[in-house]
């Protein structure tokens, strides 16, 4: 599936059904499999992976459009293989237990979500946050449901037992509840498709559907009571930019240079 729901330069609402994921998440789990690779690298790795495959449904989720590269191939096969990890180079919790855990599941959620740490490490230096990024998506689902589950021990190593979760998926967030409804972990927020949308920017689809790296950063800052007043300015720092989005968009047509421009880094490396 490559005209996906998150770009609407001209198709618009006929486009914008993620549904398809959840039909398949129906079907018998020693036939179907889902992959959503992040990147361009992930989308070879998994691709030759499906085609090697015999007697599958299997349903791959890519973009159309050009995206960042975040991997290598040699990390990319490392991670299509796995299925689910922690990418080290985007977390910064590694020896101490994470404050929040992010997640991102397909290529636009997770850029957004990488695009929302670098907010969160600028801003808030000491928040300890785990990203992981999620590539066949049942992974999620408990090991005794589906052959590719994780089990509940390796399921609560990446994601914790108990920290907030904020999930940037690709489709319908009733989904990620669902795979996810038997884990430990119940403390958890998913961000996708709420039938928003139209005929508009790449960034705006996002925004209209709060996947963005705004609205996450806020979510992320609403799970963590601990930080009591030091996430208020940020917070209204997210709102504020969401407003002169709309109002770039409605003026210029085109997405904030911020949001165009931006690229991965972290508060040492700008």
């Amino acid at each position: 599936l490559s005209s996906n729901v998150w770009q609407q330069d001209h198709n618009g609402f006929t486009h914008q059904d993620p549904g398809f994921l959840d039909h398949i998440a129906n079907k018998k789990a020693d036939v179907v499999r889902m992959y959503l690779p992040p990147d361009t690298n992930c989308l070879l790795s998994c691709f030759d992976h499906c085609i090697r495959s015999r007697d599958y449904v299997n349903v791959l989720v890519t973009s159309k459009h050009p995206r960042p590269q975040w991997l290598t191939m040699e990390q990319a096969v490392k991670h299509c293989t796995q299925g689910v990890g922690i990418w080290e180079w985007a977390s910064n919790d590694q020896g101490e237990e994470p404050d929040v855990v992010i997640a991102g599941c397909g290529e636009t959620p997770t850029l957004e979500a990488l695009a929302a740490v670098t907010i969160l490490r600028d801003n808030m230096p000491d928040l300890k946050i785990r990203f992981i990024n999620v590539v066949d998506l049942f992974k999620l689902q408990s090991n005794t449901q589906h052959p590719h589950g994780l089990s509940d021990t390796d399921y609560d190593a990446l994601f914790t037992k108990d920290k907030p979760i904020i999930f940037a998926f690709h489709g319908y967030p009733t989904l990620i509840h669902e795979l996810t409804y038997y884990r430990h972990n119940r403390n958890l927020q998913v961000f996708g498709y709420q039938e928003e949308g139209t005929i508009t920017t790449p960034f705006d689809m996002r925004v209209q559907n709060e996947i963005d790296r705004y609205h996450l950063v806020q979510a992320v800052i609403n799970a963590l009571p601990q930080l009591g007043n030091k996430g208020s300015y940020l917070l209204q720092k997210m709102r504020d930019t969401l407003v002169a989005h709309k109002q770039y968009i409605s003026e210029y047509g085109m997405d904030l240079p911020e949001v165009q421009e931006w690229k991965w880094h972290t508060p040492d490396n700008k």
